[in-house]
């Protein structure tokens, strides 16, 4: 009775080793998983929202991840400021090295990570026409006046002339001027045309 019962979980019955394969095959079917997915939320909503250098949609806005560490996050809305974040995700107990093995596979349930990211957009400053030409007049005046500092780094004085000349790049004399070529004249046997 002993042996039998030896053989018997050995596999040696028939019976016991499809059923141990019927375990395994159920165990290896209801493992688990890690789904991550990451939802942004703005407010105001429907800012198209730029994951990383690609579009992912309007907000809110749902999508899966794969990894975590630092996003970027982009979100644009006419009439508000145009934000770029750089969004950390923190890593969960069950991607540690050895837990993420037992919590991917081993676990017989789906470990569910849902990160929700919530960002309020400020409204654009408008500023006024008059404001923007002063500032544009401004920017010529400076560029028109340039301080010392940046005329001795480019080698100018005041009235935006070369301090020294320029040095005279040597030319190499073209094949024509080193080797005229005579007029042609026509052969005998030849026509010429008028």
């Amino acid at each position: 009775m002993h042996r039998r019962a030896l053989a018997a979980i050995a596999g040696e019955g028939g019976m016991p080793r499809r059923s141990l394969i019927f375990v395994f095959a159920l165990v290896a079917a209801a493992s688990g998983c890690v789904e991550r997915r990451m939802t942004v939320r703005t407010d105001p909503p429907n800012a198209l929202v730029v994951l990383d250098g690609q579009e992912i949609g309007f907000s809110p806005v749902s999508v899966p991840f794969h990894y975590n560490g630092v996003r970027q996050i982009k979100l644009v809305k006419d009439g508000y400021e145009t934000q770029v974040i750089n969004q950390r995700i923190a890593p969960k107990w069950y991607t540690t090295p050895g837990l993420d093995f037992v919590a991917e596979v081993l676990i017989p349930w789906r470990i569910r990570d849902e990160r929700d990211y919530m960002y309020s957009l400020p409204p654009k400053v408008m500023v006024p026409q008059d404001q923007l030409i002063e500032r544009a007049r401004e920017v010529r005046q400076a560029a028109l006046n340039p301080p010392p500092k940046a005329l001795e780094r480019a080698k100018l004085d005041a009235n935006g002339d070369p301090l020294e000349p320029a040095p005279q790049i040597a030319r190499k004399p073209s094949r024509q001027e080193r080797e005229p070529v005579p007029p042609r004249t026509a052969d005998a046997g030849e026509e010429t045309v008028r």
